[in-house]
């Protein structure tokens, strides 16, 4: 299942998570490294000092996703699509769309605080 979060939200949604993983390409490959993204208007993202491999593949492909893993078994796993530019040694996402989402076979996980069942996922 799938939630979606309006990209003005992400500073709500980001309160429910701790570390993200920042996923970049260059052809053929993926680079994954772990982020503590700032969170700014508008829906974007700052990316403190992701390290110089991304920024390599940032040069060849804006486009980028950053996943955010449910702090609790079975919760909801935030992820945001975007494209993001380089700003001296940071990067800044500016999200494109972004979903809370877990499968079906993990619809035991946690109630969020509202109790307003395993179909739904309040932002913030």
């Amino acid at each position: 299942m799938s939630i979606p979060v309006d990209p003005a939200d992400l500073r709500a949604a980001l309160a429910d998570f701790d570390s993200g993983y920042l996923l970049t390409t260059s052809s053929p490959r993926v680079k994954v490294v772990t982020v503590d993204p700032v969170a700014g208007d508008g829906g974007t993202l700052r990316i403190p000092g992701p390290g110089r491999g991304t920024l390599r593949n940032l040069a060849e492909n804006p486009l980028v996703t950053v996943v955010f893993p449910p702090r609790e078994r079975h919760g909801h796993t935030l992820l945001v699509d975007g494209s993001a530019v380089v700003e001296g040694d940071d990067v800044v996402v500016t999200a494109s769309g972004a979903v809370l989402h877990r499968p079906a076979a993990h619809a035991d996980g946690p109630l969020p605080p509202d109790g307003c069942g395993h179909d739904c996922a309040p932002v913030g």
